[in-house]
């Protein structure tokens, strides 16, 4: 079993959804796959605090986990000029159905009210359909812009929050910083 580096999980996408998203890392180059092994996908999802304790994943979740990051890419990159997959909607439609039931009152042992955390089938596709939620919004809101890592090399997807709606890399201590040197050293050259 391979445990993921947790340095390796990255979270400047700005959204559950997009940091989903970079979980395959090195997309323009040779692409990294960071959710292997069931126990990457539940590391994963307590590191993003979806689940507050490591839930029981199978592979059939990590497979489901990946068809919805994938559906998720797709849709986020066709939503500015088309065309939409209707495959990609009905596979986000579906994960987001699945929800957490709701809170329930309780009287406790000392005859105060408490109130119960709701009760998960299956924690795993509660979080995946919390991550589909998240990323209707991503491509639905008017104010929300998707963007792709300027770099050559990198491919890391974000939401670009910056005032001008012009930010390029996935995050300065990254790709900005290093572009920012490439250009210098091209300017001393």
């Amino acid at each position: 079993m391979r445990k993921t580096d947790p340095k390796d999980w990255i979270w400047d996408g700005g959204r559950p959804s997009i940091d989903l998203l970079n979980t395959l890392r090195d997309r323009k180059l040779v692409p990294r796959e960071l959710l292997v092994e069931p126990s990457d996908l539940a590391e994963w999802l307590v590191t993003a605090g979806l689940v507050q304790a490591p839930p029981e994943v199978t592979a059939r979740h990590v497979t489901r986990a990946r068809a919805l990051r994938e559906a998720i890419d797709r849709l986020a990159l066709a939503v500015p000029d088309g065309p939409i997959d209707a495959a990609d909607v009905a596979m986000l439609n579906d994960a987001a159905k699945v929800r957490a039931s709701a809170p329930e009152l309780a009287v406790g042992k000392n005859g105060r009210l408490e109130v119960r955390a709701p009760r998960e089938s299956d924690p795993v596709a509660v979080a995946l359909g919390r991550i589909a939620a998240d990323a209707v919004d991503l491509v639905t809101s008017e104010g929300a812009t998707f963007r792709v890592c300027a770099s050559d090399t990198c491919g890391l997807r974000f939401e670009d929050r910056s005032p001008a709606r012009n930010r390029q890399w996935c995050s300065m201590k990254r790709c900005g910083n290093r572009e920012k040197a490439r250009q210098h050293y091209l300017r001393q050259k």
